[in-house]
């Protein structure tokens, strides 16, 4: 294997365990045992232990990016809605690895980059779907740690109050509100 394959697939086994378990429970003896090497050759490919989870953390950035990307070809303010109902469904299903990732207190805090760089590309992927200028970058990203805190609150209910639709149709209006448009139109 080379050497970015073997990164790779070491990164590919600690996603996978983080869908059981927090970040700072990432045990480097685990992943190192499932893929067939020694604790010291995964250090080979990652220097220390927290180099490790960062490139776990970034992968699932990445994973939560993918997840809630929008099909191709819809309208911008139905595009929008499809992200918000992918990022609900995103955070239900990891909803505990989401919390650790995004709030965890462990060895892997990034400094707070981590979250701020997953809203910033949200953020971003909202203003480009409705061709909105850079000037309106804070607010989308604002916009987006919005709806992950209701996102956080919904899934966290036992017997949900609201239906999903409900949420993501609140979540447009937000947007719409703040940017002084409505859902229907473009700027």
């Amino acid at each position: 294997m080379s050497q970015d394959e073997r990164r790779r697939q070491l990164v590919g086994i600690g996603l996978r365990m983080l869908v059981e378990r927090p970040i700072q429970e990432l045990a480097i003896d685990e992943v190192a045992k499932e893929a067939g090497i020694s604790r010291g050759l995964l250090f080979h490919y990652f220097p220390n232990k927290t180099a490790f989870h960062e490139a776990v953390v970034s992968a699932a950035g990445r994973r939560v990016l993918r997840n809630t990307a929008p099909e191709e070809g819809l309208e911008p303010w139905a595009a929008v809605a499809r992200f918000v109902e992918r990022y609900y469904e995103q955070v239900e299903r990891r909803r505990d690895s989401y919390l650790a990732l995004v709030f965890g207190g462990g060895p892997v805090t990034l400094d707070g980059a981590f979250v701020a760089d997953l809203r910033g590309s949200m953020g971003e992927r909202v203003r480009a779907l409705l061709d909105l200028p850079e000037s309106v970058a804070p607010t989308t990203r604002a916009w987006t740690a919005y709806v992950e805190d209701r996102a956080l609150g919904w899934t966290a209910e036992e017997e949900r109050s609201t239906a999903l639709a409900v949420e993501v149709e609140h979540c447009v209006r937000a947007l719409g509100a703040l940017l002084g448009l409505e859902p229907s139109e473009t700027p």
